[in-house]
């Protein structure tokens, strides 16, 4: 088995959207009872994330950006003070509550903390169950439900603060992180490899050319099998070939078939059968150091026996 940690925070639950809201507290709850009731929460080291410093926060996002956020939040507070409303809107679909700065520092943290945990060998990677997601927070501004981008936090602090000088982001969630596209492009330090339905949310990604990007398009109805071709053929030549010295994994579970977000058709052993290639490079490459963020899943069945099963081969369970 190994070592592996999971963080979380109760901030987390706290930020919330409106009811009906998909991206919702009780996602947590369905993750937190798979584990519960599956065992495999018993072998998995667990830690409360700290609040993310700001200085870290900015090796991703632009200050004024950051204030910004900030200073809603205060005046949220002020005008629930004074009987206004209880959220504040970003953009259609993401709004804030006076807690989600809170839970956006916890939720980039639970990814720092966790990045430390994993350079110091006190684990051998982890998984960090948080929300706000973060893939689609670009340098300046937040959309898609997220506010800042966890993976990329973490992977810039583990080249700025621990000295590395390749990493890669892994995303596999339906939509495409354009928010890490972004951030990273470019940035010769960082690979980013990741496959998402298109045309879909948001716009982008086919269109990626920067040398560091193996963005993968795939059209609706696409299944797991033609997924795994996919990334035989494209993921892992770049990625053996760049040789990461630490992988962050941007975990979206909304490309199940289950999930009514996106119109793909992965199961859970396709989560697995991913997870297992990551693990495989991380191995060869990076001393096994993995550190996965949750991004999507919204059919709250299908999130927890796809998160499981993720877990699971991380831990070696």
């Amino acid at each position: 088995m190994n070592k592996t940690g999971y963080f979380t925070h109760p901030d987390c639950w706290k930020h919330e959207m409106g009811a009906g809201h998909p991206e919702c507290p009780e996602r947590l709850d369905a993750i937190e009872n798979r584990l519960l009731v599956s065992g495999v929460g018993d072998a998995l080291i667990k830690r409360e994330s700290s609040a993310a410093p700001i200085a870290d926060i900015e090796l991703a996002h632009g200050r004024m950006y950051v204030a910004a956020l900030r200073g809603l939040t205060d005046g949220l507070r002020e005008e629930i003070d004074a009987g206004g409303p209880t959220h504040a809107q970003i953009d259609p679909d993401t709004s804030i509550n006076v807690h989600t700065w809170d839970a956006a520092l916890r939720a980039a943290g639970a990814a720092i903390d966790a990045t430390d945990a994993v350079m110091a060998g006190e684990m051998d990677n982890a998984f960090c169950s948080v929300r706000p997601p973060g893939h689609h927070a670009c340098k300046d501004k937040a959309m898609g439900f997220c506010f800042f981008n966890n993976a990329v936090v973490a992977a810039r602090y583990a080249l700025e603060r621990h000295g590395l000088k390749r990493v890669a982001i892994v995303d596999f969630d339906v939509h495409h992180g354009n928010g890490t596209e972004n951030i990273v492009a470019g940035d010769q330090r960082i690979l980013m490899v990741s496959f998402f339905q298109h045309p879909f949310y948001p716009d982008g990604g086919a269109r990626s050319n920067a040398s560091n990007l193996v963005n993968v398009p795939v059209p609706a109805y696409t299944k797991g099998d033609h997924v795994r071709d996919l990334v035989e053929a494209h993921w892992l030549p770049r990625l053996h070939a760049y040789k990461p010295e630490m992988i962050f994994i941007s975990a979206g579970f909304d490309a199940h078939r289950a999930d009514d977000m996106g119109q793909m058709g992965l199961v859970e052993e396709d989560y697995a059968w991913i997870t297992h290639r990551i693990m495989e490079v991380a191995q060869r490459h990076a001393k096994g150091r993995v550190v996965s963020c949750l991004e999507g899943g919204y059919n709250l069945d299908a999130l927890a026996f796809s998160v499981e099963s993720h877990i699971r081969v991380l831990a070696d369970f």
